[in-house]
């Protein structure tokens, strides 16, 4: 088998592929075809294969919350904010948000926390997620105190709290089934939760979490494996919340909310609507333009772009990427630039012709000679994709989401334009035109 053939079983693989990845889920008679998912790897890879769309798209919470900075030194305030960032990032990653996104901001003396989180629409449960701090302690009951009338201030702190903990964790009661909070912890906390249980043997350990009672089981042995469960009668979601809040730790400084609000996902709805329609009458314009330019050579262009959209939603689902009203911007753009490189291609190949050569030795000569101004335009547009992008957090560059939202899609466009315009349609050439 030669190379071009070989190539060319490649490329119709990846259009297949891509093609399955992309196909919604649709009903053909009595069977369901497209909407797949792919769990590999032993579960290490997961994707539901849906487009993830932006809060701008999908509509849901924007929240805005103010750091206290008033007992903190102007030297570490920078950091407590960022800190604080990342816990929150944490909380919402944890809670199984999609593709959440949270930035810092600092506006005069004011150190501002920027959280928005698409497809969620309760904002209370949002400031909940974000901004509460959930607090572990395991208290000890005051010697001569009865259980089943002691207050809260009957129990006495013991040294172990949640900054012990090396995880928490949702299982459930093997005898009932319900759901517990399953607690691992620290070598440090393994050994002071060994001495509490040996100090309270055949006693009551109150368990605390944000101050209030969850249980208090009396000590039937010594512990020394850091391991513990807090049954509490919790429902499956509030021992998930638990969990959520006890991995993700306290935020380092407290916060409050200035401003909330909850964002529709209608305009969403419209804006996906017509920026499908411009893509649909972008890819169609660009398709009478190549055909009636380049006739045959054209047709092969427009099946490379065709494979191009394939490839470039695949990628969309797999990463995946979080689409914006600004990211479908960069598709669009993207789409135009696509044929570029053919462009280049096709009048470098005309241009052979017209010196006498042979049709092979056009193609080949037409190729090699437009690759280095395809190389550099393309470049210089990956340098400004890498600037809008901002991978790197400097300050002095932009990092707003939707602009990097913009850069992420104009970059995979680029390089996926490059792999169509170079391979893919060099080899369509090779393989069906005659000239």
């Amino acid at each position: 088998m030669n190379k071009t053939r070989s190539l060319g079983l490649f490329i119709l693989a990846i259009t297949i592929i891509t093609l399955l990845i992309d196909i919604p889920k649709i009903r053909i008679r009595d069977t369901e075809i497209g909407g797949y998912s792919i769990d590999i790897l032993n579960g290490k890879f997961k994707r539901d294969l849906n487009i993830r769309k932006g809060l701008d798209l999908a509509g849901g919470v924007h929240v805005v919350l103010q750091a206290d900075m008033e007992n903190i030194a102007k030297e570490d305030r920078v950091s407590a904010i960022d800190a604080a960032k990342k816990v929150i990032e944490r909380r919402v990653n944890l809670y199984g948000v999609s593709e959440p996104t949270v930035q810092t901001a600092k506006i005069g003396d004011s150190y501002r926390i920027l959280v928005e989180l698409p497809g969620i629409y309760n904002t209370q449960d949002a400031i909940s997620l974000i901004g509460t701090t959930a607090k572990l302690n395991f208290r000890e009951l005051v010697e001569g105190k009865d259980l089943q009338t002691a207050t809260i201030a009957d129990f006495v702190d013991t040294d172990l709290s949640g900054g012990d903990l090396k995880k928490a964790l949702v299982s459930f009661n093997q005898q009932t089934n319900e759901p517990e909070v399953g607690l691992e912890f620290t070598q440090s906390g393994a050994e002071k939760f060994g001495e509490i249980t040996k100090k309270n043997l055949q006693k009551p350990l109150a368990i605390f979490l944000d101050n209030s009672l969850l249980t208090a089981p009396t000590v039937q042995a010594v512990i020394t494996d850091g391991s513990a469960i807090i049954s509490g009668k919790f429902t499956l979601d509030e021992a998930k919340s638990y969990v959520i809040q006890l991995n993700a730790g306290a935020l380092p400084v407290s916060v409050k909310v200035i401003e909330q609000r909850n964002i529709g996902a209608t305009l969403g709805a419209d804006s996906v609507k017509r920026s499908l329609v411009a893509g649909g009458v972008g890819l169609f314009l660009v398709a009478v333009f190549m055909i009636g330019m380049y006739g045959k050579l054209g047709i092969l262009a427009v099946i490379a772009l065709f494979i191009y959209s394939l490839i470039t939603l695949a990628i969309y689902k797999l990463i995946p990427v979080v689409l914006t009203l600004p990211g479908l911007a960069g598709f669009i753009l993207s789409i135009g630039m696509a044929v570029d490189s053919n462009i280049l291609i096709f009048e470098r190949i005309k241009e052979e012709r017209r010196l006498g050569k042979p049709l092979g030795l056009s193609m080949e000569l037409g190729f090699g000679r437009a690759w280095d101004s395809i190389r550099d335009a393309n470049i210089s547009t990956l340098i400004t994709c890498f600037v809008l992008f901002n991978p790197l957090n400097w300050s002095f560059l932009v990092n707003a989401g939707p602009v990097r939202g913009f850069a992420l899609t104009l970059f995979l466009g680029v390089v996926i334009s490059l792999f169509t315009g170079i391979i893919v349609t060099r080899n369509l050439i090779r393989i069906f035109y005659k000239g």
